[in-house]
């Protein structure tokens, strides 16, 4: 009778997507990411515009096509990068939690769709309200804190998808050992 231990059974791999199914993900992916950091230039450059002109009727039309940008284009944007990545992290080799870089973009990209929920989005509304009510501009920070925090998060994600630094992550680590 053979008394020795019989090793570990590995887990099962993660499922992984076709070939075509991955590469047609990842194209909306980038497309979905790249349009989310071409809205937040816009609204920088409309943030900007409507901080420094002295004209109200300028001013008016800045934080109104911000607003357009803000509650029509922006939030389908983040939404849709935020989808095609958790499914192409889960789908993949890559894993949602096996690399560092993944996982800090997975979080920061959870954490720019909330800021443009909840800070963004009413700080436009804010702009927008002040100036139909005739009043100036409340804040340049209304306009343009918003998209620069998020313009500066957009391009370090990009940097760490394209370097992929850090390496694996506690759990990537053990992802390649037998479990004892």
């Amino acid at each position: 009778m053979d008394t020795a231990p019989k090793p570990a059974r590995r887990p099962s791999p993660a499922p992984t997507l076709s070939r075509p199914a991955r590469r047609a993900l990842l194209c909306v992916h980038v497309v979905a990411s790249a349009g989310w950091l071409g809205l937040t230039l816009g609204l920088l450059a409309l943030g900007a515009t409507a901080a420094t002109t002295g004209s109200s009727a300028t001013v008016e039309a800045c934080v109104r096509t911000m607003k357009l940008f803000a509650d029509w284009l922006l939030l389908p944007a983040a939404l849709l990068t935020l989808l095609s990545g958790l499914v192409l992290s889960l789908g993949t080799k890559w894993g949602l939690a096996r690399y560092r870089w993944v996982y800090t973009k997975f979080w920061l990209t959870l954490g720019t769709v909330t800021a443009t929920v909840l800070a963004l989005r009413p700080g436009v509304d804010s702009a927008v309200a002040a100036v139909t009510a005739g009043g100036p501009l409340p804040d340049a920070g209304d306009v343009l804190f918003g998209p620069v925090v998020s313009l500066s998060a957009y391009v370090f994600m990009t940097v760490i998808s394209v370097l992929k630094p850090w390496g694996k992550t506690r759990r990537g680590g053990r992802d390649q050992k037998p479990f004892a």
